[in-house]
């Protein structure tokens, strides 16, 4: 997206942010926004604004540990700004799913989503060690912690990415 913040980038007169916060606000007690830049519009709407506390923003799993270390809870639902259109039901189906995991992510019957996760705050100290390490794919990590997908069976274009101009077109259509 031409190294635009995905999250400000508009869809339908909003925010992409605002759309996942739209989703995912009646599924859980509390919304956070881990953002790495512009952090003073992402406080306008009212909510937790964190950003990474490791050196680098080292990707997406730096800010699941920053929310995490920061943030009271035992379970966390991550979700990335440009998945729009999150189903209503993806806390409850996660939850109900995850079983003894520690970890679940969304698969839609054809691939995996790693970034869109539940995790437990005791796999803390595996991330910070992961993250030392050198590491930075969310996949990996998360099957290296025993995690497991959870599916969403014909659901895939719930979980489509805006990346490209011609993606937004696209979702601005729909």
């Amino acid at each position: 997206m031409g190294g635009q913040d995905k999250g400000l980038i508009s869809l339908n007169g909003h925010p992409l942010f605002e759309h996942i916060m739209s989703k995912l606000a009646p599924q859980v007690g509390n919304v956070a926004i881990i953002a790495n830049r512009n952090i003073e519009i992402y406080q306008s709407v009212g909510v937790n604004v964190l950003s990474d506390t490791l050196p680098d923003y080292p990707g997406p799993l730096a800010g699941m540990l920053s929310a995490m270390q920061h943030l009271s809870g035992e379970w966390f639902l991550f979700c990335p700004c440009d998945t729009p259109n999150i189903p209503e039901d993806l806390a409850y189906k996660l939850w109900v799913q995850k079983e003894e995991s520690c970890a679940v992510w969304v698969n839609d019957g054809e691939r995996d989503h790693p970034t869109i996760a539940l995790m437990h705050r005791k796999l803390i100290t595996d991330l910070e060690q992961y993250l030392a390490a050198g590491e930075r794919r969310v996949m990996l990590f998360l099957r290296e912690v025993g995690g497991k997908p959870v599916l969403f069976a014909h659901q895939m274009q719930n979980f489509i990415n805006v990346n490209t101009p011609e993606d937004l077109m696209q979702w601005e259509k729909q």
